[in-house]
């Protein structure tokens, strides 16, 4: 009897996608999360776009410094809550049942009802955009960045901002509760043995876990401003307010960061040994570096805060903590090394994307290393230098983990395969473009430019033109991953219950039985 999961029923499944608002079927709770990210991402990766168009020239050319700071505050805001997360939380409502060898999620109607509540999460966070292009009086694009410090973020007349808070909350709710049904349904529905439950499962489980602490924390954050905003109160406006603020958003933003990170790790650690026609390179302790990570990511947030005026002592804590990070990390980098050396390797789409997150993994992961250093911290952390790293690991690792999650998972999601050499085409146009954008960026901070400025000295402009032609490299692979979506779903023939051709080789492939 073919098992639900297999791609045969993916593909019947594609056909009444949207049949049945309360649908509880975890594969199309997985293809409404990941068509939710890949609309929001591309909205997303529009703001980044006009950012790197403005900044083509030293001068206010194109837009009003206060035009510049609205996109990259909707940038960040929409691609760290409104395309990672959805994606993240697609991938594993898609692979994470068939791996553990359940039938459904704990909570269906529970992972239904907390999908639910993401679109108009999106549609606060985006409604000054939305209030733009209306023209809709007094409803513009909020430009306080998309930490929300107080006091610009409390003062500002502008009631976008009040719908973005508004957005954040409902972005928690439905964030905890599909955290909660996931961890549910990994630790109850399971009918394997933990010792075979595999890598990606585990990285979800942990980023549940941790998202359950740590989005309650941002609920409650943000109940503080609402309240300063509407009821005149003074919680993160006055005295220390603003400090106030920064622990604990940064309590609830670094954990999310890892949140973002480990099921990502998870794809690598699944899709590499595949392809390369190995067993995962010691797998104990990815697991065990899996839980490291999720435990010490709590005890790190204070490094964004180095230039604040803490005290010496606390400052280096927190810098051994963030130093301490790193080591389950890199055990990660171990794991997949040793996976690839003496492989028989296939590069496959997925592979190409993989194996070049590994890549971007190493850079992003150094870069960082320095940021922990306290004196090295205080010299850059205004700088291109932190743009350049945090888009190294978020753009170049995790978006690229995801690319390879999308191109081998999407026979499960849809019973078909997308184009190879499409797929590779838009693997490498990414590649590049990331490499050239976030280097020629890197390069930037190191000279100590400020971000989140819309001028800058002329100086610095064949950099910044090089960093715009890699973000159009990048939009030029988007486009042709669009294409090749389209023609996948509309044209291309169902593919073979083992799309992969992994039947007979060493790595387990329980999700295509």
């Amino acid at each position: 009897m073919t098992r639900p999961s297999t791609p045969g029923r993916a593909l019947e499944g594609t056909r009444n996608s949207l049949d049945g608002l309360s649908s509880v079927d975890h594969r199309r709770l997985g293809r409404w999360h990941l068509g939710l990210a890949l609309v929001m991402g591309l909205w997303g990766g529009l703001d980044a776009l006009s950012l790197r168009t403005a900044l083509v020239t030293p001068g206010l050319n194109r837009w009003s410094a206060e035009t510049y700071n609205a996109f990259f505050t909707t940038h960040g805001l929409t691609m760290l809550f409104l395309f990672v997360l959805p994606a993240i939380w697609g991938f594993a409502y898609a692979a994470v049942p068939p791996l553990i060898e359940a039938e459904r999620t704990a909570f269906p109607r529970l992972g239904v009802w907390a999908f639910w509540l993401q679109v108009p999460a999106a549609l606060s966070i985006r409604a000054g955009t939305i209030g733009g292009i209306l023209g809709l009086a007094g409803l513009e694009p909020i430009a306080s960045g998309w930490t929300l410090y107080p006091p610009l973020s409390v003062l500002s007349p502008n009631p976008a901002v009040d719908a973005v808070l508004v957005g954040l909350v409902l972005v928690a709710v439905g964030t905890t509760a599909t955290a909660g049904n996931l961890v549910a349904t990994i630790l109850r529905s399971r009918r394997i043995r933990w010792l075979d439950v595999d890598t990606f499962t585990w990285t979800v489980l942990t980023a549940g876990a941790m998202a359950i602490v740590a989005f309650p924390v941002l609920a409650g954050t943000v109940a503080l401003m609402v309240a300063d905003r509407s009821l005149g109160t003074a919680f993160v406006i006055s005295g220390g307010g603003p400090l106030v603020w920064q622990h604990l958003f940064w309590f609830f933003a670094h954990p999310l960061v890892y949140i973002l990170v480990l099921p990502p790790m998870g794809i690598v650690s699944h899709v590499l040994p595949r392809f390369a026609g190995r067993r995962l390179f010691g797998r104990r302790s990815s697991v065990y570096s899996t839980l490291a990570i999720g435990v010490v990511s709590f005890t790190v947030w204070a490094h964004h805060m180095f230039v604040t005026g803490m005290s010496p002592a606390v400052r280096t804590v927190f810098m051994f903590t963030t130093l301490a990070v790193a080591v389950p990390s890199s055990a990660k980098l171990c794991n997949w090394l040793g996976t690839l050396w003496g492989g028989s390797i296939r590069y496959t789409a997925p592979m190409i994307a993989a194996v070049a997150a590994v890549g971007f993994f190493v850079v992003g992961g150094v870069t960082g290393v320095f940021l922990a250093v306290v004196p090295i911290n205080a010299q850059y952390t205004g700088t291109y230098y932190v743009v350049a790293h945090f888009h190294l690991l978020l753009a170049g690792f995790v978006g690229l983990a995801l690319v390879a999650g999308a191109y081998y998972w999407f026979p499960l999601l849809s019973g078909r395969r997308l184009e190879p050499d499409l797929a590779r085409l838009h693997g490498w146009l990414t590649i590049v473009g990331v490499a050239v954008t976030f280097g020629a960026l890197l390069l930037v901070g190191l000279a100590v430019l400020p971000r989140r400025i819309a001028t800058y000295p002329p100086a610095y402009a064949p950099l910044h033109q090089l960093a715009t032609v890699g973000a159009y490299v990048i939009a030029a692979g988007q486009l042709v991953f669009l294409v090749n979506l389209g023609r996948s779903l509309l044209v291309c023939d169902p593919v073979p219950a083992d799309p992969w051709d992994l039947e007979d080789g060493p790595s387990h492939t329980r999700e295509w039985r």
